[in-house]
């Protein structure tokens, strides 16, 4: 069996996002949307490739305060069902949070749903500490 292989894409790898498993992302990657993605240095997306195929990801922003060292939001994080529970989503994780350092980030963080047991189990296996936090959603589209 082929060993899967996890890495940051740089910002001419946009191609390696041709070849994707159906249920990595949740929709089929936009070429409008990956290159807008890819043309900023603060976007990071770690993948994990088997046999050509991309079949899990894990994206992040970085940002700055004028007070502040950066931090690391870690947006969303993708495994192929076929391949879950293979350690996958953790060592996206952990790619992107050794790159964080490297970035001389204080702190990553991602949020999730309370439901979700198995984000919140990934997330606490590479040392994340659940907070009490209200996320308010202000919608721009249709709003009166």
């Amino acid at each position: 069996m082929s060993e899967v292989e996890v890495r940051l894409l740089g910002r001419d790898e946009i191609a390696v996002l041709d070849r994707v498993a159906a249920d990595v992302f949740d929709h089929a990657v936009d070429p409008r949307w990956a290159g807008e993605f890819f043309a900023d240095p603060r976007h990071h997306l770690a993948v994990a490739v088997l046999d050509g195929v991309v079949i899990g990801m894990a994206s992040a922003l970085h940002y700055v305060h004028p007070d502040k060292a950066p931090a690391l939001w870690v947006n969303e994080v993708g495994v192929s069902a076929a391949q879950q529970r293979r350690g996958i989503g953790r060592r996206l994780i952990q790619a992107l949070i050794a790159h964080a350092r490297e970035l001389g980030c204080s702190e990553a963080w991602v949020g999730t749903e309370l439901d979700n047991a198995a984000a919140r189990g990934l997330y606490a296996s590479v040392g994340g500490q659940e907070a009490a936090m209200v996320v308010v959603a202000l919608p721009l589209h249709g709003a009166g």
